[in-house]
């Protein structure tokens, strides 16, 4: 290791030795914006540790100018790879003078605590847009032989199996990498976050603490929207911050602690007060001074950049710094980048097919990535088997976004132009978290999907098995359409089916054809068969657990059309097209008393998009003409979604309605005038809008009053978990969400519970 390179002296021609991030840091801080001081230890270092590494395996003796030509699509060796690889440096030495030589400069910073950032470079100039989560920044103390773990930790990290596969999928051999290392003292930081400019709007997000917590996802982070040229914050967002990092020094602090995380136990994680959960992590002083640096670096470095920033605790003061500057560089030619919304997790790399909207297959190739300007649900036969989901249109509560959550696939949405500027059989990356989409190089085959899901997809519904989960007296029910995915499902901590979407699960059985259709071809009883067949599954895997069966919702786009009328986001939705022709409604009640008759008392009924108490009581009539209340627990509910239940719940109860359950994307688009459909409508498709949340409080209230219960069953929970708080508090009775999100918000109303009980505990006592 010949020197360090201090940010203060780092000079264009080093760029490659310390890598991209430490370039451009070095750059802001040399035009005397607030930096932590800091080094590099450059690229050319790993290489020689690689070299040092003493092993008889070719693999790793021909490191560091290995192509590493691996199989990736052969999961378990580029595993065992990876595992290998990662093992040899991790057990290796590194040179005791090096480790001396970092502990010394750093000694100067007299602070006990360090963080270790990667800084890359390709050597082809052939720079990638978003590496995030292929390698991280690792904390230790400043001790020599702490010093070294860490650098190996981080240099490992080059050899993850994720790692390999992006490095291979984009093309690049080990050889052009350049990985530098930059050391920077830490403080703990009263808080944290990240700055994103465009040259249109600005918006930075912020949490307590380090921010560990942001690049974790484990809190939902304050966000700030900025005017970019007047620098005016437009909007702020309080988000869900219920937990924050801090150094593990073994000092005393008020807040109740967690696990230490990372291996070397250096980083504690501590749950904050409720009142600071409350509350915006960014000092209003500091925000301001950050818009004041950021405009300036805007000047300097260009429009699109992402800053991050810490407000670090010093010894008698705070101080504001900016600690990471990420600038887009030019992609390689070959490497299409385009951005739409992230509407399901998951990471994955596949073949694409293109879906024509003047003609649909009637099947799609397993493992590839479907692309389709829109993806109705009609279209659920072809996604059988896909590896993921861009649409051109639609929203995070669009139909398409809907059936990927549930079938357990990544994501993009409102992804602009996808269907022309992408071909069938290119190889792509699809982030469902971020909402990008990246078209890769290297050769065209396939990956298969299921290793793939294995490796990089990072929300997979598995035979969960929950062990030491508090209990929790609100009821969390799932939303479920697919058969397919009951074993999967029945497994999960739920209480039962919130919301059976008979319109998607008939999808399956329907083919091509309108069910009014069937009837008209004299294809009832078939039909009814195949219905009841289909709801005894369900009944069948979650008996006693209670399933809510909700009836078809009638959209031309939901279903086989039977007419060449231009659907709306209203047509014959609902009961009224039951009132129209009663046929099909009357079918699906033959089909639940057919399950009925199996043994099954599990099932209910839950009426769609119901406007009036005339259009309940003739349903009322009709489920009693089936027999379907001889069953002591059947249940008939009605969706809450159209805004006339706010004024006329009274009524539906003394009608004879048993419980509602609250759709918040009709409500919310019915309530503020929006297509959900429309991605570009979704900055103002705000499900958390006071309209919205003052009718969701109404509701739960209304159904308190009138003893019956009140369950919710949107995207509204999911997306926004931090309702959830409020929902509890004004006396939600059941959550429904999607299979993937069931973990998670079980723990969120843990949580909830948890503080509404401490809450009450208080006042009694200051009573």
């Amino acid at each position: 290791m010949d020197k360090l390179y201090w940010l203060d002296q780092i000079k264009l021609q080093d760029r490659a030795k310390v890598g991209v991030q430490a370039f451009y840091l070095s750059k802001i801080k040399q035009s005397g914006y607030p930096v932590l001081p800091g080094f590099v230890v450059e690229a050319d270092v790993l290489r020689q540790f690689l070299e040092t590494l003493n092993s008889s395996e070719s693999l790793i003796a021909d490191l560091p100018h290995s192509s590493l030509h691996l199989d990736v699509n052969n999961w378990r060796q580029l595993q065992q790879v990876a595992g290998r690889l990662r093992q040899e440096i991790i057990s290796a030495t590194v040179p005791p003078h090096w480790v001396r030589t970092i502990f010394q400069a750093a000694r100067q910073w007299q602070r006990s605590s360090l963080i270790l950032r990667p800084s890359l470079a390709i050597s082809t100039n052939q720079e990638m847009k978003n590496i995030s989560g292929l390698l991280e920044s690792v904390y230790c103390p400043c001790e020599e032989e702490e010093i070294g773990k860490a650098l190996k930790l981080l240099w490992s990290q080059l050899f993850r199996a994720r790692s390999l596969l992006y490095w291979r999928s984009v093309g690049i051999s080990l050889p052009k990498i350049n990985l530098g290392v930059l050391v920077q003292p830490v403080n703990n930081a009263i808080a944290s976050g990240i700055l994103n400019t465009k040259s249109s709007a600005w918006d930075i997000e912020a949490t307590w603490g380090l921010g560990l917590a942001i690049t974790n996802g484990e809190v939902l982070p304050d966000v700030y929207y900025i005017e970019s040229k007047t620098g005016v914050v437009t909007e702020r967002q309080l988000g869900n911050k219920m937990l924050a990092y801090r150094l593990n020094h073994g000092t005393a602090f008020s807040a109740q602690q967690l696990q230490p995380t990372l291996d070397t136990n250096f980083l504690l994680a501590y749950l904050l007060e409720e009142s600071q959960q409350q509350e915006y992590a960014l000092p209003e002083e500091y925000l301001q001074e950050l818009i004041a640096v950021g405009n300036q670096i805007v000047d300097e470095l260009g429009a699109n950049l992402t800053m991050s920033w810490t407000v670090a605790q010093e010894s008698l003061s705070t101080k504001l710094y900016i600690t990471e500057v990420i600038v887009p560089q030019p992609v390689n030619k070959n490497v299409q980048f385009i951005q739409g919304i992230g509407a399901a997790r998951g990471r994955i790399i596949a073949n694409t097919y293109i879906l024509s909207s003047s003609q649909k297959p009637i099947q799609v190739p397993k493992g590839v990535i479907l692309i389709a300007s829109v993806i109705t649900p009609d279209c659920l036969p072809l996604l059988q088997g896909i590896a993921g989901i861009i649409t051109e249109q639609g929203g995070l509560t669009s139909h398409g976004a809907i059936l990927a959550r549930e079938l357990g696939i990544p994501a993009v949405v409102s992804a602009t132009g996808a269907t022309t500027l992408l071909k069938t059989g290119e190889k792509l990356l699809l982030d469902g978290d971020k909402g990008e989409v990246y078209r890769l190089t290297g050769d065209r085959e396939k990956f298969p999907s299921e290793e793939m899901e294995g490796l990089i997809n990072q929300e997979k519904i598995v035979n969960y098995q929950p062990t030491n989960l508090p209990i929790i007296a609100t009821k969390l029910l799932v939303n479920l359409s697919q058969w397919r995915l009951i074993e999967q499902v029945q497994c999960l901590p739920v209480d039962g089916v919130g919301l059976l979407r008979s319109e998607l699960m008939m999808l399956n059985i329907l083919g091509e054809k309108h069910p009014q259709k069937w009837i008209i071809e004299g294809k009832q009883v078939e039909l009814l068969e195949l219905l009841s067949e289909q709801i005894r599954q369900f009944a069948r895997a979650f008996s006693p657990r209670p399933i809510f069966y909700r009836s078809l919702d009638y959209l031309s786009y939901n279903l086989p059309s039977l007419s060449t009328e231009t659907s709306s986001i209203l047509g014959e939705r609902g009961v009224f097209s039951y009132m129209q022709n009663p046929a099909v409604f009357e079918l699906e009640l033959q089909a639940l008393a057919i399950v009925q008759a199996s043994g099954y008392k599990n099932i209910n009924l839950l009426l769609p998009f119901v406007r009036s108490v005339e259009e309940f009581i003739f349903c009322r009539y009709k489920v009693e003409q089936a027999g379907l209340p001889q069953i002591s627990q059947f249940q008939l509910w009605i969706m809450a979604e159209v805004p006339s239940v706010l004024f006329l719940l009274p009524e539906y109860i003394k009608a004879g309605v048993a419980g509602i359950s609250i759709g918040t994307n009709d409500l919310t688009q019915l309530l503020l005038g929006i297509d959900r459909e429309q991605g570009k409508l979704g900055t103002i498709f705000d499900e958390i809008h006071p309209a919205v949340m003052g009718a969701i409080a109404q509701l739960i209230k209304m159904a308190q009053a009138g003893g019956i219960p009140c369950s919710i069953c949107g995207q509204a929970p999911v997306l926004y978990p931090e309702i959830i708080d409020q929902l509890i508090a004004w006396g939600i009775t059941s959550i429904s969400v999607e299979p993937e999100a069931v973990e998670r918000t079980y723990q969120a109303i843990a949580r909830a519970e948890q503080r509404l009980i401490l809450a009450a505990a208080r006042r009694q006592l200051n009573n």
